[in-house]
């Protein structure tokens, strides 16, 4: 990749700075690259936020930041990778309704349509007045009028969400009141399949992901082969990067206007407040109260954004030129987007700074070595000589689990386990993570939904082993395709194992510990 710099030997640095243990690619599918002074921004305010994000209650996935057009700071927090795609939860709202500007820029529908046009064959037997009312634009800016939100239980009961969604009571006059829901957001995917007889992702390729330069992305569908529209878009963090990038310049890229500039204005100001009765105060300190636009957030500070459950975000900053993406699991959103507002923000200056080369050895030092916790490494040579190469029987119990095997060897625990009929097989590393893939479904918000990630390539995981105690095997298997993470502990007693399964997020941790037994 060409870089200008002054001297050979700052674009020596730059080189290490940048891509120090990422994926290397070519000029026409990645985003220039530049450093932190060079674009007006603080090396130091830089470090001071990983500093931070180190400290927070968050745990950070990755992040790259960009200012004036180029990439001035990026890190994945090991196991996770710049090649990595990353579940987008409802981030994947914004590009849907991108898929809907295209439409209307092509006329092959409006934002004024009825909803009911689309589907006759699938409507209720008797219209009601606010359902005949509802339009595209009520589901854009989440005012669709029901409540509550009908998303989970019909994603996990129906097998046709389209008739189940235009068969749940309106209540609220469409356009008049906030209430998130994605299932008007699968309203929009299943309203462009309609009128261009292509998926959302198969309609997008050409208009916006080639354009872009974005490959190897994927999209769940619902039980009719539709994408689910409000969630289940896997991106790259540089593609999230870049669809910020093009939302900043307003729809252009590379000269071309692959987006209208009226529809990004568009979609990017406010159409609702989430609550206008809140006290100022609370306005004033959250970014979910500052307007809600077309399936994407505003954000204080005049900035915008695509916003996706644990803390998935891409950032757009108009006055200051810059945009943000990260993937993160965070229980606390706004906690996570307050560290952007108090180190971030105030490194970004309106000039260029002056060069510091302590500065930028120090945060590409620190890029480079981002990691997450593993599990305590601890020999325990009695117990493992004991269980290696055993199996255990388990009473019955509600993840199906019926045997689990153990077999250590050259500091890698392998883990076989029987569910229900299917073996999935894992490799946990001591002092580092050992990746795999498997076709065993890791934790998820959407887990129980129809269809959940059918026909999608196996998940990439990352395995690492430690020692709770003398007793207590720690095995944290980590779905690094997504924010979550599945850790299992097992107890040993002799011959008796105590199991238990605890997942990140809080997502489906209402399990029982598993008793069982060493296999004669």
């Amino acid at each position: 990749m060409k870089v200008t710099c002054r001297t050979f030997s700052y674009s020596f640095l730059l080189f290490f700075f940048l891509f120090s243990g990422c994926k290397k690619e070519s000029l026409t599918t990645s985003l220039p690259r530049s450093v932190p002074e060079a674009e007006g921004v603080s090396s130091q305010g830089i470090l001071d936020f990983l500093n931070a994000a180190a400290k927070s209650r968050n745990e950070f996935h990755s992040i790259m930041f960009l200012r004036h057009g180029k990439v001035i700071a990026e890190g994945w927090w090991n196991p996770y990778k710049p090649e990595l795609k990353h579940t987008l939860y409802s981030t994947s709202k914004s590009f849907t309704a991108t898929a809907v500007g295209l439409a209307v820029s092509e006329k092959r529908l409006s934002v004024d349509d009825k909803v009911i046009y689309f589907f006759p064959d699938l409507l209720p037997d008797t219209l009601s007045p606010f359902l005949s009312e509802l339009k595209i634009k009520d589901l854009l800016s989440m005012t669709a009028g029901m409540d509550p939100d009908p998303t989970f239980r019909i994603a996990v009961s129906d097998s046709n969400w389209v008739k189940a969604f235009l068969s749940v009571p309106i209540i609220n006059k469409p356009g008049t009141k906030f209430l998130y829901n994605s299932l008007a957001t699968y309203m929009l995917s299943a309203i462009v399949q309609k009128v261009t007889g292509e998926k959302v992702i198969d309609y997008l390729k050409p208009r916006l992901f080639d354009p872009l330069a974005i490959e190897g992305m994927d999209w769940e569908v619902d039980p009719n082969g539709i994408n689910c529209g409000g969630w289940g878009l896997r991106l790259k963090t540089e593609d999230m990067a870049k669809f910020g990038q093009l939302f900043l310049q307003k729809g252009k890229w590379n000269g071309k206007q692959v987006l209208p500039a009226s529809w990004v204005e568009e979609a990017t100001s406010v159409k609702i407040f989430q609550a206008p009765d809140a006290p100022q105060s609370k306005k004033d300190s959250s970014d979910w109260m500052q307007g809600y636009c077309y399936q994407m957030w505003r954000c204080r500070h005049n900035a915008f954004r695509a916003d996706g459950a644990f803390g998935q975000y891409i950032i757009v900053m108009p006055g200051q030129d810059a945009v943000i993406a990260i993937t993160a699991e965070t229980a606390d959103m706004q906690d996570e987007i307050n560290l952007i507002w108090e180190y971030l923000l105030p490194a970004i200056k309106a000039d260029k700074l002056h060069e510091n080369n302590v500065l930028a050895s120090a945060l590409k030092q620190k890029l480079s070595s981002l990691s997450l916790p593993m599990p305590v490494v601890r020999n325990n040579p009695a117990v493992v000589s004991q269980i290696s190469g055993k199996t255990f029987v388990l009473e019955p119990n509600d993840k199906h689990l019926g045997m689990l095997s153990f077999q250590f060897k050259d500091n890698i625990c392998q883990v076989s386990m029987l569910i229900d009929s299917a073996r999935y097989n894992f490799s946990f590393g001591s002092g580092e993570w050992i990746k795999g893939e498997t076709t065993l479904l890791g934790p998820n918000l959407l887990l129980l939904a129809k269809a959940h990630f059918e026909g999608l390539p196996p998940s990439i995981v990352a395995g690492s082993f430690g020692w709770k105690d003398e007793n207590t095997l720690e095995l944290v298997l980590r779905y690094i395709q997504s924010p979550h993470t599945e850790t299992i502990n097992c107890k040993f007693d002799n011959n008796k194992i105590l199991v238990d399964f605890h997942n990140s997020g809080g997502l489906n941790n209402n399990h029982p510990e598993i008793k069982g037994v060493m296999k004669e």
